[in-house]
Formats: structure tokens, C-alpha cells, sequence
């Protein structure tokens, strides 16, 4: 099964959080310390150990919460005093599949003009 998740506008926090937090807490921080509004907007967290991962967005009428461990590896994560870091899409695909999209979105895009 392959799921894809987009929004207009990707946000990791910069910081772990508490990963007892569920719904209405990690809603509740996005508003009030992080001064942001949940329309249109998905929002990554992460917990101490760096092996999982929550997703929050709003959906029509309600709100999702999506949970992914890692069994061996670590998340790749990046530290910004801001609070958010923003991602695209191919950086979320990347964050989620475990892979270090912090070095990957360094990499220059393949030119294969020299080849035709």
C-alpha cells in the first residue's frame, strides 16, 4: 500500500515532543507556541529517541493524527531556532521512508543534457 501526504505547506518542528501527546495537545501546541493556524498545513513531530514520528493536519471536518516508527534506523532531522523547518513534498517522501533528506535535498538536480 503506498499512502501519499501533501499539504500546501509542510512544517517539522525543530524540537522532540512528548510523544504521550495525542490529538488535541499536539493541536494545542501547534496554536499557542508555535503561533500557527492548522488550515492547510501538515505538521511532523518527533520524540527524543528520533524513531517516530507524528503527523498532524486537519482534514475537512476533523483532524488526522498518523504515527510511523522506525525498527533499526533513526529519523534524520535538522535543529532550527525558529521552532519549524519547512519541507516539501519530496523531503516529507524522503523523512518518511528513512532516508537522510537533509543531504539529499543538497544534491544538485541530474542534468542529462549531456547525454542526448
Amino acid at each position: 500500500m503506498q499512502i501519499q501526504l501533501t499539504a500546501p505547506k509542510i512544517w517539522l518542528a525543530s524540537e522532540a515532543v512528548d510523544f504521550r501527546c495525542g490529538v488535541n495537545r499536539l493541536s494545542g501546541y501547534v496554536i499557542n507556541q508555535l503561533n500557527q493556524s492548522m488550515e492547510d498545513q501538515l505538521f511532523i513531530f518527533y520524540n527524543r529517541a528520533k524513531n517516530k514520528v507524528k503527523c498532524l493536519a486537519r482534514h475537512r471536518h476533523g483532524m488526522i493524527l498518523l504515527y510511523k516508527q522506525l525498527h533499526k534506523k533513526k529519523f534524520t532531522l535538522k535543529h532550527d531556532a525558529t521552532g519549524l523547518i519547512a519541507l516539501d513534498d519530496k523531503q516529507l517522501s524522503w523523512l518518511l521512508a528513512g532516508l537522510d533528506w537533509v543531504a539529499m535535498s543538497d544534491l544538485p538536480e541530474p542534468n542529462y543534457d549531456d547525454y542526448f
